[in-house]
């Protein structure tokens, strides 16, 4: 028998399949190939949705009442605290620039770079036109009317301080949500003592509980050059008044001079989102009237008022002082934060009878005991402005 003539399968057909095996194994692991077409395709189209969404989520924070969500939980609270956003913004675009140096992200990284820079510089534009500082007020007049906030979160913050400030200040009225009765009789009488006597006017939201919380009381103080006030019987009943803590509305008793309001809207907490646009737009009532001066905790930025504005108002027919005088952006809360990463919450609004001349965020009593700052503007009569009157001092 011929060994050597039975046909060995080494020497023949394994040579045809060993070599199409091998082809079939290239071709399947070319899909998982860094350069494979198909890779690099669903790595781009994934790149592209993240930098869109990124791009809406940037502009929905950025400018949420352009989409009707200034009201929305998580935006209503988001957009309140714009500086921290830009600070977000600008550092985002820095990590991404930094990303793009790896060739393989450089085009993912310089979007998103991009989309968070336009981002930041559009948040810092606002910023800038509302006004990031102005550390003076302009000198007096003899028509000037000085308007002073300062949320005292109660027992936080001592009666001799907020009087010793608002004399500093010569402010002709007070408002000062979450200050009782008691605590604002002794300021007015502190006031009194340093030569600036005060009428003394409050609402408490449960007068029949003995030592309720301060959250529920609002004190305005008010100089009797302005003439007789007296806190109107819907506000001081609650009949008709923000819901959870009380604002208050008093009236000249004479008809002559301003009304003010002493505000104080409950915080945009997920749990009250409802009732807090509820207030919004009850102050926004309040502020019909050709001659209204409101001043208080806002719970709220100029953002939140888009929708409450009247005509050139941006909450009912009133505007914002500190805005319109180079400080809207300055944070009133909270004192844990520096002043440009807070949010400007408390303000002074004024109709169209008022014009502001300057403003001031007070950031030397950030350790007084409330997360507040004060805010103090100077107003002036439209009227005296424009015959030049209100001019000087």
């Amino acid at each position: 028998m011929c060994f050597d003539c039975i046909p060995s399968p080494a020497h023949h057909w394994p040579d045809h399949r060993h070599a199409r095996n091998t082809r079939e194994i290239r071709r399947a692991f070319e899909g998982f190939s860094g350069g494979s077409p198909t890779l690099e395709s669903v790595f781009r189209l994934l790149g592209a949705l993240i930098t869109v969404l990124f791009a809406i989520a940037v502009a929905v924070t950025t400018w949420p009442q352009f989409f009707r969500l200034e009201h929305t939980f998580p935006f209503a609270q988001i957009v309140a605290l714009r500086g921290p956003l830009v600070a977000l913004l600008l550092m985002a675009a820095l990590l991404f620039l930094l990303l793009s140096l790896a060739r393989p992200l450089r085009a993912f990284a310089l979007a998103m770079a991009t989309v968070a820079l336009i981002g930041g510089a559009t948040g810092g534009a606002i910023m800038f036109s509302r006004g990031i500082g102005s550390g003076t007020l302009p000198a007096q007049t003899e028509t000037s009317l000085r308007v002073m906030t300062w949320n005292t979160a109660g027992e936080s913050t001592a009666p001799g301080t907020v009087a010793s400030t608002a004399v500093a200040m010569d402010a002709d009225i007070l408002s000062l949500p979450e200050t009782n009765a008691l605590a604002g009789e002794a300021i007015a009488i502190a006031m009194r003592d340093m030569g600036r006597p005060m009428w003394v006017l409050h609402v408490n939201l449960a007068p029949e509980i003995a030592q309720g919380p301060d959250a529920w009381t609002t004190t305005i103080l008010i100089s009797p050059e302005l003439g007789d006030y007296s806190v109107i019987q819907s506000s001081a009943d609650g009949s008709s008044n923000t819901k959870i803590v009380p604002s208050a509305v008093a009236m000249p008793v004479s008809g002559e001079g301003p009304i003010i309001v002493a505000v104080h809207a409950v915080a945009p907490r997920e749990d009250y989102m409802d009732t807090w646009r509820e207030d919004l737009r009850w102050l926004g009532d309040q502020c019909a009237d050709a001659s209204v001066i409101m001043a208080g905790d806002f719970n709220a930025t100029v953002d939140h008022m888009a929708s409450f504005g009247v005509g050139d108002g941006q909450l009912g027919r009133c505007r914002d002082a500190a805005g319109d005088s180079g400080n809207g952006s300055v944070g009133t809360w909270s004192t844990s934060f520096p002043a440009l990463l807070g949010a400007p919450i408390d303000h002074v609004m004024y109709s169209t009878d008022w014009k502001p001349t300057g403003s001031v965020v007070l950031r030397s009593f950030d350790q007084s005991g409330s997360d507040h700052r004060p805010l103090v503007v100077q107003l002036e009569p439209a009227d005296a402005l424009d015959s030049g009157a209100g001019v000087g001092g």
